[in-house]
């Protein structure tokens, strides 16, 4: 496996792949990585002739009092699995390679309606930061194929908008979430949480799972999205909101809409997590 940490370097590599034909897919992630990550890495290995990787924490898509600072750094560890698990190139930059003119005024991506919703209303400015990184990212890379996983699913509709709006030649793959034997949805965030909170944080997904049969016998929306807000309560969370959209387009779904997504975030001590579920009604 292949290493870069400056963008010469790697836009090297691709082009010596470029120039024999080959076919590049890429797995974008900020590190501590868990066995999800390696489920797309996998599918990635199985899409194209070579792989790549990043690991960068991208200060832009966290807001004041977020947890940038603490964010789990384990790249010697994660250089280790990725290797192990067949990978061609790790891109791991630094934030100067990234942002050479610094962050305060540097060029931002910004995705329309999509990034003010659901968890862009609580994280302002956070899918701004997502999308540019991830413009850098594909520049540079060039890959023909993207994979993310599906637990962030409103950010993989962001990049899919962004893919199609500034026509670039990626393709981008949503992957099933991997998740724990409770069902909690595998995530870098969850090493925040004490034992205890462990043991309640698969009440998320049962929530979903809950929502997801009242949906499909007739409940209301309105009547489904507030007892999901209560139970979450109940159990000890602090739900920023729980919401049946489009699983299209995330839009407010009209009478007619039958294939939904049931979207969550909550807090549990000081992990914030978000969880989804598709569903019909």
């Amino acid at each position: 496996m292949q290493t870069c940490y400056d963008l010469d370097s790697l836009r090297q590599a691709v082009a010596a792949w470029k120039q024999h034909g080959e076919r590049i897919a890429f797995v974008p992630t900020m590190g501590n990585l868990h066995a999800g990550h390696l489920s797309l890495l996998e599918s990635a290995l199985a899409l194209a002739d070579r792989t790549v990787a990043s690991i960068f924490v991208n200060p832009i898509q966290f807001g004041a009092g977020e947890d940038y600072e603490r964010y789990p750094s384990t790249l010697e560890a994660d250089s280790r699995r990725l290797q192990q698990a067949g990978l061609d190139l790790l891109f791991a930059p630094d934030l100067a390679q990234l942002y050479p003119g610094g962050m305060d005024e540097d060029t931002r991506v910004t995705v329309p309606r999509l990034s003010t919703i659901l968890c862009g209303r609580f994280r302002p400015g956070h899918f701004s930061g997502v999308a540019t990184v991830v413009t850098k990212l594909f520049i540079n890379v060039q890959p023909d194929v993207a994979l993310f996983g599906e637990k962030d699913y409103q950010q993989l509709l962001v990049i899919r908008q962004l893919v199609r709006d500034l026509c670039l030649p990626v393709e981008v793959i949503g992957m099933p979430i991997v998740r724990e034997a409770d069902g909690l949805a595998m995530s870098s965030r969850n090493a925040y949480l004490s034992p205890a909170e462990r043991e309640r944080a698969a009440e998320l997904y049962r929530s979903l799972q809950d929502a997801a049969a009242s949906l499909a016998a007739g409940a209301a929306l309105p009547d489904i999205e507030a007892a999901g807000m209560a139970r979450l309560q109940e159990a000890g969370f602090r739900p920023e909101y729980f919401s049946i959209r489009r699983n299209d387009d995330l839009a407010e779904p009209g009478p007619e809409d039958c294939d939904l997504r049931i979207l969550v975030a909550a807090w549990l001590g000081s992990a914030r997590l978000i969880d989804n579920i598709r569903a019909e009604r």
